[in-house]
């Protein structure tokens, strides 16, 4: 199950999936999806290898999909809030996990944040959460909650779930200090 967070990795990743006959692939097509000017060059037969975008310290935030560009956003304010430059990860793969990197992360991170724009009960961080349980990496899952939301304006839903870019760099910090 793949989460692009561009119309160039979705475009790659359905020219991808079309050749595929030794397993199902899904791909969940983005809510608002944007040209990066990057060419995707990425072979996704090499399944569930996440990519390192910006490499930091301390804190390790993995935004999944359309949340992509929010976890951008949490990472320069966390900057600016904490002076942490933290590290930025585009998982890409929703179904597994590279534990190879995130074996990695514990070297010099003590926290690891998700974000994702589904449901957090059986979704993408809960699969983060449970690498790093048996480890003293911290870990923080944003996300939504089963609910229906439908007559609820978006604006009123981040900030229940903590979405806004300030009340995630503030859960950061109390988890921090």
């Amino acid at each position: 199950y793949l989460a692009p967070t561009c119309k160039e990795e979705y475009e790659r990743m359905l020219d991808w999936s079309y050749k595929r006959t030794d397993y199902p692939v899904a791909i969940r097509v983005p809510y608002a999806i944007s040209y990066s000017g990057e060419e995707d060059k990425t072979d996704y037969s090499i399944l569930n290898k996440y990519k390192m975008i910006e490499q930091g310290g301390k804190v390790a935030i993995i935004a999944l999909g359309d949340f992509f560009d929010k976890g951008r956003e949490v990472k320069v304010l966390l900057k600016e809030k904490t002076g942490i430059d933290a590290t930025l990860i585009n998982p890409r793969f929703i179904t597994g996990i590279d534990k190879d990197m995130l074996e990695g992360l514990k070297v010099n991170h003590s926290v690891v944040i998700t974000l994702e724009d589904g449901e957090l009960d059986g979704g993408f961080g809960e699969k983060i959460t449970r690498f790093y349980g048996n480890s003293s990496m911290k870990v923080l899952n944003f996300g939504s909650h089963k609910e229906f939301t439908d007559r609820i304006p978006i604006d009123e839903l981040y900030e229940r779930y903590h979405l806004t870019n300030e009340l995630i760099v503030k859960d950061v910090q109390k988890v921090l200090w």
